[in-house]
């Protein structure tokens, strides 16, 4: 039986093949990054937007002469609500991600279920097109089409590239978001305390820092470039609110 042009919708096999890769590229793409596992990009993700978010509070702090003995407290309640959003959106980012890969994959049941003989087809261009031919092909394909679980699982992997054992749970996520609030908010709350004019602004470019150099490196990533750009995304934040805030305070 050939393949009817309602599963291809008019594309050959070779470009419904390429189509299916990038469905799962996308349905798969970490939601902090592309290659780093999802809690160590949302940990650092939520190292240095935590790290600016306390500068910048510290910014304005200063220039609306905020009382000193109650900015540490100031500080500690903002990000305990700035914890909880953070942790939650990363879980929340996991589940949604989840939920495609699901889509995919029940999506790609009822193929296999509905069009025994467009999968077949599909397996035989994959497999032709990583050298198999003559009765090794046969064989093989006949192997994968007796079992749909099999069939299922080559399927995703061979056809929309998706690993499901790699993808982290959407909680690793969110602990990882929560590690790197936690981590940033004590360090900036410890060079507050131990030097009220200058210690948070300090700290924090330490941590957007560490956190840069962390992810760019296990990224496989210029370390240096990627320094350069977050100082300087971050330099242009908080100069803009402090240029503002003096100009509309004095």
């Amino acid at each position: 039986m050939p393949p009817t042009p309602e599963h291809f919708q008019g594309k050959s096999i070779v470009e419904h093949l390429r189509e299916a890769r990038m469905r799962g590229m996308m349905a798969s793409k970490e939601i902090h990054g592309t290659e780093l596992p999802g809690s160590i990009s949302a940990g650092a993700d939520a190292a240095k937007e935590t790290a600016i978010a306390l500068l910048i509070l510290w910014i304005l702090s200063h220039h609306l002469a905020f009382p000193q003995a109650k900015l540490f407290f100031a500080f500690l309640l903002f990000s305990c609500g700035w914890l909880i959003w953070k942790a939650g959106r990363s879980a929340l980012l996991g589940w949604a991600r989840m939920e495609r890969l699901h889509r995919l994959i029940e999506e790609e049941r009822w193929e296999i279920e509905h069009h025994r003989a467009q999968e077949r087809s599909e397996l035989v261009e994959m497999y032709r097109a990583k050298g198999l031919q003559g009765k090794l092909l046969d064989e093989v394909i006949e192997v994968l089409m007796a079992d749909d679980n099999r069939l299922l699982r080559v399927m995703l992997e061979e056809e929309l590239g998706l690993t499901i054992e790699a993808y982290e749970h959407p909680l690793q996520h969110s602990a990882g978001a929560a590690l790197g609030v936690i981590a940033t908010l004590g360090l900036c709350l410890l060079g507050e305390w131990l030097s009220p004019s200058l210690g948070l602004p300090l700290v924090a470019a330490v941590c957007i820092g560490a956190a840069t150099a962390l992810a760019a490196k296990l990224e496989r990533n210029h370390v240096i470039n990627a320094l350069v750009w977050n100082f300087s995304v971050a330099a242009l934040a908080a100069g803009v609110v402090h240029f503002t805030a003096q100009i509309l305070f004095g």
